[in-house]
């Protein structure tokens, strides 16, 4: 299969000045003369986007995600290395991004489309489609300046799907539309990935991630420092902030600023970060109370999920959590044990624990299960593991949907009969 895109050796760097000299005079006195900072947002980035892909990029702020996407959009230039695109390119990168507040929203659709190399013509056909996707018909003709933040989402991420694109990269930026305009866009990117088309998708939520992406990249401090499935990434970031990834490249930092001396000692203290602490899960299996046996459960049943542990030491001041997922990775349930209102737990080397659910209403379906234990302290991960597929909820076949309720019938007054 062709590559799409192709990041070949890919380094980015800018210049981060300390003073500015804002007048004329003081550029001229200190010209060639003003200290700065070198910042490598990307390092040495390798790796290909195959047609019809779509590829997640997952990491931390600051981690190079953004900027990556630029490169790509040819918004930068990267340092060094080169960047091979095959085919039109719509981005969704920034808020209002290629709009011009004293426009309206119709000269801005038109302006938009210019910048990612689409005719007016072609514009002209597609402009009713992209104002019935924005929702914003009554709004169209108002300065963008006057827009809601939503209102520039939806308008921007209109145009870039509306204008045929053969690869669409698409930041944050959709987390500030509302629930109604998010499910829209998701619908919009499952009919690009039906159709083939090549996306590459950031995000600080594990739970898009999980939707969307089919293979994902792990960014820390510019450098790739993880790929696989959308769960295996998910594991790996958690992981390398479990163990406070990104430390050296800090001290190294301090220490050109000259924040700290060369040959000085940093001094952890007993946080999750310290390599002689950590919690990790072991291993996770579900049981079925009333149906034991069975592989499955029956709506409104009780389930319990059991959790095998070790630790490098006996550590208090734990707090484990659970969430539960249906087959489409979207969250159905998410807790821990200090949203539950409980005491931080103190383990030892090695132990087991449950989450013991009394009744699970949910309706036919797969659903996969996550434990994690993090420090009450600091909120380091230690570590979090998911059980794909972990168990099936077979129906009566009485009701549709996620949520398994059994809901009484009243009329006048009186409750229906039950048919016998």
């Amino acid at each position: 299969m062709q590559a799409a895109i192709e990041i070949d050796n890919v380094s980015k760097h800018f210049r981060l000045y300390h003073e500015k000299y804002t007048s004329l005079k003081e550029r001229v006195i200190h010209l060639n003369k003003i200290p700065y900072e070198e910042f490598w947002a990307l390092k040495n980035i390798n790796f290909d986007v195959n047609e019809g892909e779509t590829v997640g990029l997952l990491g931390h702020n600051g981690s190079g995600k953004s900027t990556l996407l630029k490169c790509i959009a040819a918004i930068l230039q990267p340092t060094s290395g080169e960047i091979r695109v095959r085919g039109r390119v719509a981005s969704m990168l920034e808020l209002g991004a290629g709009f011009h507040p004293e426009l309206s929203g119709r000269e801005n659709i038109y302006l938009n489309a210019a910048l990612l190399g689409v005719a007016k013509k072609d514009i002209d056909l597609r402009f009713d489609d992209i104002v019935d996707f924005s929702e914003l018909g009554p709004f169209i003709d108002n300065q963008v300046r006057y827009y809601s933040s939503g209102m520039y989402t939806r308008l921007g991420f209109a145009v870039a799907v509306n204008v045929d694109p053969d690869i669409l990269l698409v930041d944050e930026v959709l987390a500030v539309g509302d629930e109604n305009f998010q499910r829209k866009c998701f619908d919009k990117v499952e009919e690009f990935q039906d159709e083939g088309r090549t996306i590459v998708f950031v995000s600080h939520s594990p739970d898009i991630v999980r939707r969307v992406c089919s293979r994902v990249f792990v960014l820390d401090h510019g450098a790739v420092v993880g790929e696989g499935t959308a769960p295996e990434a998910i594991s790996i970031l958690r992981e390398f902030q479990a163990k406070g990834s990104g430390l050296a490249s800090m001290i190294d930092a301090m220490k050109s600023r000259g924040q700290l001396d060369e040959g000085s000692t940093v001094v952890l203290d007993s946080s999750p970060s310290a390599p002689d602490e950590r919690v990790t899960v072991s291993r996770i299996w579900v049981e079925f109370p009333a149906t034991p046996g069975s592989g499955h459960l029956v709506p409104g049943d009780p389930m319990t999920v059991k959790v095998q542990y070790s630790a490098t030491r006996a550590i208090s001041g734990v707090i484990v959590g659970i969430q539960l997922f249906d087959q489409k990775s979207d969250l159905v349930f998410g807790t821990d044990s200090d949203v539950m209102g409980l005491e931080p737990l103190e383990v030892g080397t090695e132990g087991e624990l449950e989450f013991s659910f009394p009744s699970v209403p949910v309706g036919d379906g797969l659903f996969s299960v996550s434990v994690g234990f993090t420090s009450a302290r600091d909120q380091h991960i230690y570590d979090w593991q998911n059980q794909d597929l972990a168990f099936k909820v077979i129906s009566d076949g009485k009701s549709n949907g996620y949520l398994k309720v059994n809901p009484k019938l009243i009329q006048n007054g009186e409750a229906v009969p039950i048919r016998l």
